[in-house]
C-alpha cells in the first residue's frame, strides 16, 4: 500500500501534516554560505527530528509512568495485568512497511525527505492516539510492569553480547529497577538513513501482537546513535537447541514445539500478518519449553490476498518452491512451508532440504523428495518467472515417510508434515486447521480454549520433557 499523498490526507489547502512539518524543518535550518551546505543542514535537521519522532512515536504505547497509569484506574490492582486497546491499525503498519524497491540514485535530501513522509504518517497516527492510550491501562507481560522509567537508557544495563546482525547487536541485559533479565536489541542508526525500515516494521507489529508464542517488546530507548528495543529474555533458540541434540528432539517435545509454532502463526495470520522469515534461529525456546516467534524485521501486514511482495525472503533451506521460482503473490502458505520443514528437522535433527549452492540447487533438493512439478501436478507453475525445465532434473514424487522413516514411527506426524509441505501453495494446510490435526488428538481440549496470552503449559497434561543425553 502506498503512503498517503496530499490529495488524500491534506487539510483545507490540500497539504499534509508531513509537508507542513517538512516546511517547518526547512525554515528552522540555519542559512548556509552555499546551496550545498544549506541542503546538508536541512537534511541534518530533518534526520535529528525524525529520529526523535521515531522513538517518541513508537513509545506512545508504553506507560509514561506506572503510578500515573494506575492512579487513573483506582479499581485496578497494581499487581494484576491490565488490558488496553491496540492503537495501531492495519493501515498504520502498511504505511511504514513498504517493500524495498530497487536501488535508485537520489540526492540525500530526496532520500531522507521520502522516508520522512513515510514514517511521519505512521508517527502522526501514533500522536493522535496518545491521549486515548494514556487514559487507558498498561499491559505488561508479567504481574508487574517491567520498569517505572520507560524509554530511559539508565533503566537497563548490558551484561554480555548474544549475537550480531547486519544492522543490530543483541545483548543480554538487566532492568535496574526490578532486576529482571531482558534482551537488548541495539540498532545502529545510519547518518543519512535514520532508523532501518526493518526496525520500524518490527516495532510497529510487535506492539500490537500480544500472544504467548510471540516474543514481547517491553520498551524502546532512543539515543543519538542507536535505537534500542527491550525484549523479554528467552534462554535459547531452536537452532542452538538442535545443535545440542543432533539426533533430533524427543517426540513429546517436538509435538509441543510445533503446536506452539502453529499457534503463534495462526494468531498472526488471523490478523493478516506474514512473518516471512521462519527459521530455527528466529524461534526462541525457554527452559520451560515455551516457544516464541521472534525477529519480525521481515514481517508484513497483508491486507489483500493478491498483494505483490519481495521474493527475497526466508533463509534458503526454509524457502518454499513458489518463492524460489520467483512468485511474489504469496500468502500465509509461505510461513506454513517453513514450519513444515522445521517440524521434520526437529524430529530427525537434520534439515529436510539443505541446499548448498543457489536457488536452483535448493529446488532440485525439493524435487528429489516431492517430484519435479508440471502444470498437471501444480497448475500454473510453468508461468512462474524462474521456472525453466532445462535447469531442473526430473524426479518422481515420493512418500514423505519413505524419505524420512522416523515420521512413520510417530502417529500422525507424516500426515501433518505432508499437509504443510505441499508444492502448490494453495494445497498447504492453514495454521488454524493444522493445530486441530489428529496429530494433536492426545492434547487436552483446554489448549484450544485458553486465552491467547496464556501459555499451553497452564493446561494440565502439557509437560515439557528433559531431552535424553
Amino acid at each position: 500500500m502506498a503512503c498517503a499523498v496530499a490529495e488524500e490526507n491534506g487539510g483545507e489547502n490540500g497539504r499534509t501534516e508531513e509537508e507542513d512539518d517538512g516546511e517547518e524543518l526547512i525554515k528552522e535550518a540555519p542559512r548556509a554560505r552555499s546551496p550545498e551546505d544549506q541542503s546538508k543542514r536541512k537534511v541534518d535537521s530533518r534526520i535529528t527530528k525524525l529520529r526523535r519522532r521515531i522513538s517518541q512515536g513508537l513509545r506512545l504505547s508504553f506507560a509514561k509512568d506506572d503510578e500515573e497509569v494506575f492512579a487513573e484506574k483506582p479499581n485496578v490492582k497494581q499487581n494484576s495485568p491490565a488490558v488496553r486497546t491496540n492503537i495501531f491499525s492495519e493501515s498504520d503498519i502498511e504505511t511504514c512497511t513498504e517493500t524495498k524497491k530497487p536501488v535508485v540514485r537520489r540526492t540525500v535530501s530526496d532520500t531522507v525527505g521520502g522516508r520522512l513522509r513515510k514514517i511521519s504518517s505512521f508517527l502522526s497516527d501514533s500522536r493522535r492516539h496518545s491521549d486515548e492510550f494514556t487514559s487507558g491501562e498498561f499491559e505488561s507481560t508479567s504481574s508487574q510492569p517491567l520498569s517505572p522509567s520507560y524509554g530511559r537508557l539508565e533503566s537497563y544495563q548490558k551484561l554480555e553480547p548474544l549475537g550480531e546482525g547486519s544492522y543490530a547487536t543483541v545483548f543480554k541485559g538487566i532492568c535496574t529497577a526490578n532486576r529482571k533479565v531482558v534482551a537488548l536489541k541495539e540498532i545502529r542508526l545510519q547518518e543519512e538513513e535514520g532508523a532501518p525500515f526493518t526496525a520500524i516494521r518490527e516495532a510497529s507489529l510487535l506492539k500490537q501482537l500480544k500472544q504467548a508464542n510471540i516474543v514481547r517488546l517491553h520498551d524502546i530507548i532512543h539515543t543519538k546513535d542507536t535505537l534500542m528495543f527491550v525484549f523479554e529474555f528467552i534462554d535459547t533458540d531452536l537452532n542452538s537447541y538442535l545443535e545440542r541434540y543432533p539426533r533430533g528432539v524427543c517426540p513429546n517435545n517436538a509435538k509441543i514445539f510445533i503446536f506452539q509454532l502453529l499457534r503463534g502463526l495462526a494468531y498472526i495470520h488471523q490478523r493478516k500478518i506474514l512473518h516471512r522469515d521462519i527459521k530455527p534461529q528466529n524461534l526462541l525456546i525457554s527452559e520451560k519449553g515455551e516457544l516464541k516467534l521472534a525477529d519480525f524485521g521481515l514481517a508484513r501486514a497483508k491486507s489483500v490476498p493478491s498483494r505483490t511482495y519481495s521474493n527475497e525472503v526466508v533463509t534458503l533451506w526454509y524457502r518454499p518452491p513458489d518463492v524460489l521460482l520467483g512468485s511474489k503473490d504469496y500468502t500465509t502458505s509461505l510461513d506454513i512451508w517453513a514450519a513444515g520443514c522445521i517440524f521434520v528437522e526437529m524430529i530427525t535433527g537434520v534439515a529436510l532440504f539443505p541446499g548448498l549452492k543457489d536457488h536452483i540447487d535448493q529446488l532440485n533438493k525439493i524435487w528429489q523428495v516431492l517430484g519435479t512439478p508440471t502444470n498437471e501436478t501444480w497448475p500454473g507453475v510453468t508461468k512462474l518467472a524462474e521456472y525453466n525445465i532445462d535447469t531442473f532434473l526430473e524426479y518422481p514424487p515420493q512418500r514423505l515417510g519413505y524419505v524420512v522413516p522416523r515420521l512413520l514411527g510417530i502417529d500422525g506426524a507424516e500426515k501433518l508434515a505432508s499437509l504443510m509441505i505441499q508444492l502448490d501453495p494453495k494445497l498447504r494446510v492453514t495454521a488454524k486447521n493444522a493445530i486441530h490435526n489428529s496429530y494433536f488428538s492426545d492434547f487436552p481440549k483446554e489448549v484450544y480454549t485458553i486465552s491467547e496470552e496464556d501459555s499451553i503449559f497452564t493446561v494440565s497434561g502439557i509437560e515439557y520433557q528433559k531431552e535424553p543425553s
